[in-house]
């Protein structure tokens, strides 16, 4: 966004233009920095080639976009008139759904802490009592917001969140709407995966009616 616009003549990006990049760099800042460098107790560990297809996925992401943003989608003010009610809809969607996944995420990273005191407590009354140094791993179930009713609502809240941002760019805007589909695409069969491992680490009694990923529906 600081060299396309030179390069095909733009003196000038609109403000929305700045305002759905300013959203997606915040969004990255939060996934991509804060929570695996800062926030998360303990990430599992990931296999070479699926770290390599996200991250070639990412790339011709965020390449899509910011060429859509910097001089291939709108390029004047005039063309973002009449959009200030869908922007404004747009920004509130992505904010909430923003938070959403913050507070879910959040609510994982209590369940890690949680479970890694409680195998510690059980490693520790084995040591006290010469049994084995050696204790299974502990899981649990997630209970509060949206885990009442579904198994993954950090998913759902991520569709939510770049929806809001399609919904900022307009019907129009290509690299926003594939990257949602894009997403709901990989992270369904994701999340109706893990809802059969939680079935099958915690019986269907434990899970209850709660869905994969969609309250109600999937």
């Amino acid at each position: 966004m600081f060299t396309l616009p030179k390069q095909i003549g733009l003196a000038e990006l609109p403000g929305a233009n700045w305002l759905m990049a300013c959203l997606f760099t915040v969004h990255y800042l939060y996934r991509a920095i804060a929570a695996p460098l800062f926030l998360n107790p303990s990430m599992s560990p990931i296999h070479i080639l699926i770290w390599a297809m996200a991250f070639c996925f990412q790339i011709i992401n965020a390449t899509c976009i910011g060429g859509w943003l910097a001089g291939y989608g709108p390029t004047t003010t005039k063309e973002w008139e009449g959009k200030a009610l869908y922007i404004e809809a747009g920004m509130m969607i992505f904010a909430a759904g923003l938070l959403g996944n913050i507070y879910h995420d959040d609510e994982l990273r209590e369940v890690r802490r949680a479970a890694a005191r409680d195998q510690q407590r059980k490693l520790k009354a084995n040591q006290e009592q010469g049994k084995s140094k050696s204790v299974d791993k502990v899981y649990k179930v997630p209970q509060n917001g949206l885990f009442r009713f579904i198994l993954f609502p950090h998913y759902l809240c991520e569709w939510i969140e770049w929806g809001g941002f399609w919904m900022i760019g307009g019907l129009g805007c290509i690299p926003a709407r594939t990257f949602v589909l894009n997403e709901i695409a990989t992270m369904t069969p994701r999340a109706v995966a893990g809802k059969r491992w939680y079935v099958e680490r915690f019986g269907r009694e434990k899970i209850g009616s709660r869905k994969a990923v969609v309250p109600g529906v999937l």
